[in-house]
């Protein structure tokens, strides 16, 4: 090869170079967006079965009892509400906004038959926690074996 060089391939270079390009693409596309987009979130949740009953628990971190609404219907779990964006102050300059604002709405499926009539929901240091007993009918039972 006259007069060139070999020039060392460098994949991840390349790769952080693909991902600031797709930055600067959505960027551009979203900075001059003329009104600020409906905010829809959705809170982290886990569903954990016992022998007796169902727990879900919701990560709701600043809002207020009156913000959450959960019903529950044919099964299914819903746990809904707002988490009210915070009043803007012309004096401040946001750098970055990370915090989700917004409606927000889950729907679970229960695994299992339910007592809806018994259902307990707490709300501390920003977690819901939903109680949901089973029946006697759903739950398991222990059948003795017999020698014969």
């Amino acid at each position: 090869m006259a007069g060139g060089y070999l020039k060392r391939w460098e994949p991840f270079k390349e790769l952080v170079d693909l991902r600031t390009s797709f930055d600067r693409l959505f960027d551009r596309f979203f900075e001059n967006w003329p009104e600020p987009m409906e905010e829809f979130w959705a809170p982290a949740i886990d569903v954990v079965e016992t022998d007796g009953h169902i727990e879900v628990k919701a990560e709701l971190p600043g809002l207020k009892k009156e913000d959450i609404r959960v019903k529950l219907e044919d099964n299914v779990l819903t746990i809904s509400g707002e988490r009210k964006k915070e009043k803007e102050e012309k004096d401040k300059r946001y750098y970055r906004v990370e915090r989700c604002y917004g409606r927000f709405l889950r729907s679970i499926e229960l695994p299992t038959e339910v007592e809806p009539e018994k259902v307990e929901a707490k709300y501390k240091d920003g977690v819901l926690s939903i109680t949901i007993p089973k029946p006697e009918s759903a739950r398991p039972k222990e059948i003795e074996v017999k020698v014969e």
